[in-house]
């Protein structure tokens, strides 16, 4: 049986060769091109490819065997992924991304000699969003699978864009606001787990010819599963290790993000916990002793509690959709791992 290793490892090389082409190609242009060349292929560099995963696999859930084409087309969603970082970082003005400086950051450099070298990195940074999100489209159209296939699966793109940006409208509009528990979980359904889990699944799915039952399985557990790993992730953006996440634990409570997870402490929070995380969040000069004070509210207030407890809670439905599924077994147990892989992790 392919290991998730095995698939990573051809998943990195499809999007490596891709990307070194079309940004030679790019840099070919016009060698002052190359700050911009080199931040694509670093948005590609690492990863843990979940996504491609969640569509390869769906693909093979579908009664498909193994297919290079099949890989490419699923590299194409790492694609979409490495375009909404670009773009988040770039909106949430994050300076470090996997322990290495965001585009927005790295290109200063190239922008010295500008009137506005913040400005004009930004610009280039956005810049390079963009284009990754229109190469995903044209990996996965190019992968080498019959048109046919193609065209079974090509609405679900349209979807996933709509619901993609939907979600990073709903944060934006909401960041600086008293969300509610619920408004949060819809950002995270939104902006997060549709695209991580729900969205790949149906697309691998709908090129291998899955049947209707089976996609409303990928919904029941893809839904489910995608909420559980943006959950861990909001925990671990204030909880988790710096060294293994490569951001700061900051990030989140300077930006004011509406999370579930700040959602809940407000509203189990006493009157004095709330005032001082309501003093904190969006302040730009925390600090070590803030960060401390930010998580004893989180735990007193039971919020990081009751996210492990929605995350655990996501995890059993999901599993419980997928045991009822009645999928080919190699597909079934891959989706079992990488339910586990994606809700127990430290980064």
């Amino acid at each position: 049986m392919l290991s998730q290793a095995d698939l990573k490892t051809r998943i990195d090389a499809e999007l490596r060769a891709f990307v070194a082409t079309e940004s030679g190609l790019l840099e070919a242009v016009d060698p002052l091109l190359a700050p911009v060349g080199a931040q694509l292929r670093a948005a590609v560099a690492d990863g843990k490819r979940v996504r491609a995963a969640f569509c390869y696999w769906g693909w093979r859930a579908a009664g498909q065997g193994d297919s290079p084409a099949m890989v490419r087309a699923a590299a194409a969603m790492e694609l979409v992924h490495a375009a909404a970082l670009v773009h988040d970082d770039l909106i949430d003005n994050s300076p470090l991304r996997r322990g290495v400086p965001t585009p927005h950051v790295a290109l200063r450099d190239a922008t010295a000699k500008s009137p506005d070298p913040d400005g004009a990195a930004r610009s280039l940074a956005l810049l390079v969003g963009d284009l990754l999100m229109a190469w995903a489209g044209q990996l996965f159209t190019g992968c080498g699978l019959p048109a046919i296939y193609l065209g079974r699966a090509r609405p679900m793109w349209s979807v996933l864009a709509r619901e993609l940006i939907a979600g990073e409208c709903l944060e934006v509009l909401r960041t600086g606001t008293e969300a509610d528990p619920q408004e949060s979980l819809a950002i995270v359904r939104y902006k997060t787990a549709k695209y991580t889990v729900e969205h790949p699944l149906h697309i691998g799915g709908r090129l291998g010819g899955a049947s209707a039952r089976t996609l409303g399985a990928f919904t029941d557990y893809g839904l489910p599963l995608g909420e559980a790993f943006q959950l861990r992730d909001d925990l671990l953006a204030v909880f988790g290790d710096p060294a293994l996440t490569g951001k700061s634990n900051l990030d989140d409570l300077t930006a004011a993000r509406p999370t579930a997870l700040v959602a809940f402490a407000r509203q189990g929070a006493d009157p004095r916990d709330r005032a001082v995380l309501d003093g904190l969040l969006g302040r730009t000069d925390l600090g070590t002793r803030d960060l401390i004070e930010v998580r004893a509210i989180l735990q007193r207030s039971g919020a990081r509690g009751r996210v492990e407890q929605l995350i655990a809670q996501r995890v059993r439905r999901a599993r419980a959709a997928l045991d009822g599924a009645n999928l080919p077994r190699s597909a079934a147990e891959a989706l079992h791992r990488l339910a586990e892989a994606v809700t127990t992790r430290s980064s």
